[in-house]
């Protein structure tokens, strides 16, 4: 089989010396036996899963079992897999030699595959595109964006050293990818924890990070207005009010904002959503009432993150950390 049709495969462990010294690649799961006892289908899968682990969420079963089901009938004696080791930090490819097994007698890695490493090679031979797809969270996956560059490499002529290059032109895509997904876990995980009420002392919370004094007003009351705000002592008043509704928020619901403002008072409109094509047209036409969607939200909690409430920190934990970007020109 040519190498274009062979399927390339990430895997990480917490034991590189079982991988690197056995020639093996392993999954845990110890206590979902030998997958070749379950029917081999998706569904057949996630049900063993949900069985096994009683208490998994609903996303983690479907990633769990996907995991497994690919490893024991996706993947063929053949293919490639590519495994980065934390102990030399050195990018291993194998060729994977055998069919699924099953050993019980592992402490953990008890779903197996037999393998042939063909090169180690240092971090530094790949672009920063390529090491970022095999930094995967999951413990399992395929490799597909940066396929070439990993069969690239295992050429007998290969010397490719992005340490002594030009600059890496995956660095550019690589760091907006990065982002772009702290900013969609932040949104995601505000929508799963913080629907209805639950929203406004958030929001309260992240006005006062940015500055101001709030006030939450009692559920159901005050006129639909959620939250007042002021920076200092003197007015103006901010009037705040938060929708966590999936859907976009309509010209009506700010018309209503409005409507319980007073001379000398300001509005802010918070949603995770977005607003209609008239809705924002009101917005542009009032300048006194402030309009925030669900990606200005998530702006605003990234740049004052650190002056939010351990409760919410906690819910969302982030961690600050530097990634390369292009060089300016």
């Amino acid at each position: 089989m040519a190498n274009e049709e062979k399927k390339i495969w990430g895997i990480h462990t917490q034991d590189d010396n079982l991988f690197l010294k056995k020639d093996v690649i392993g999954i845990g799961w110890h206590d979902m036996g030998d997958l070749r006892r379950i029917e081999a289908t998706r569904e057949a899968f996630k049900e063993k899963y949900a069985e096994t682990y009683p208490d998994a969420k609903k996303g983690s079963i479907g990633t769990g079992a996907g995991m497994l089901y690919r490893f024991c009938h996706e993947v063929q004696a053949g293919d490639y897999v590519v495994f980065p080791s934390k102990s030399n930090r050195q990018v291993n490819i194998g060729v994977i030699t055998s069919d699924y097994l099953y050993d019980e007698s592992q402490m953990e890695y008890v779903q197996m595959r037999k393998v042939k490493w063909l090169k180690h090679l240092p971090r530094t031979s790949f672009s920063q595109g390529a090491l970022y797809e095999i930094g995967s969270v999951m413990s399992f996956f395929a490799v597909k964006n940066y396929a070439d560059e990993y069969l690239a490499a295992l050429d007998q002529n290969f010397k490719k050293n992005f340490s002594e290059d030009s600059e890496d032109e995956s660095v550019g895509a690589t760091a907006e990818d990065i982002v772009e997904s702290t900013k969609d876990f932040i949104l995601k995980e505000l929508s799963r924890q913080l629907k209805g009420y639950d929203l406004e002392p958030f929001v309260a919370d992240l006005l006062q990070a940015m500055g101001y004094r709030t006030m939450i007003s009692p559920q159901g009351g005050d006129s639909g207005i959620d939250i007042t705000a002021y920076k200092d002592e003197l007015p103006p008043r901010i009037l705040v009010q938060v929708k966590s509704q999936d859907s976009d928020i309509k010209e009506a619901a700010i018309q209503s904002l409005k409507g319980a403002m007073r001379e000398g008072d300001y509005g802010l409109f918070v949603t995770l959503s977005n607003y209609t094509k008239n809705a924002q047209i009101y917005l542009d036409n009032t300048p006194i009432i402030r309009g925030i969607n669900g990606t200005e939200l998530v702006e605003l909690v990234l740049k004052y993150y650190e002056g939010l409430s351990e409760k919410y920190r906690k819910m969302f934990p982030l961690k600050r950390v530097y990634i390369p970007v292009p060089k300016e020109v």
